[in-house]
């Protein structure tokens, strides 16, 4: 499952990378402010890598329990693009897109973590 991302006329005012937490909390010119774990940015990367180039050649993002976000890189007057801690730095991620996965955090999340079960995949406690 991707994030449903819609069109939004918000902007973010505040972006913080929360590096003990590992989340990036983004606040929006709206008022809402979103945290949101590296991990879960990291599984839901806009990256061809991940989301294959048609519906359903998504590749399950597995073993992010400790991503970290190195740096990140403003992309144009819309997005963002972090570096991620395994290399990873190829997704950008829209205002839109950022707001969406605020939005639908608990869904996607919970989505995720089936996903990886039904694959025979467990994830294990993140070291901190």
């Amino acid at each position: 499952m991707r994030p449903v991302v819609e069109s939004v006329p918000y902007t973010p005012v505040e972006i913080k990378l929360r590096q003990v937490s590992r989340v990036l909390e983004i606040t929006f010119d709206n008022g809402e402010t979103f945290q949101l774990p590296y991990e879960y940015l990291r599984v839901y990367t806009p990256s061809a890598e991940a989301t294959g180039h048609a519906p359903g050649q998504e590749v399950l993002q597995t073993g992010k329990e400790d991503v970290t976000i190195l740096d990140m890189r403003p992309v144009g007057q819309y997005g963002i693009a972090p570096r991620f801690s395994d290399g990873h730095a190829t997704g950008i991620y829209t205002w839109d897109l950022l707001y969406a996965l605020g939005r639908q955090h608990a869904t996607l999340w919970s989505n995720y973590l089936q996903r990886l079960h039904a694959a025979g995949h467990t994830r294990r406690a993140s070291s901190d």
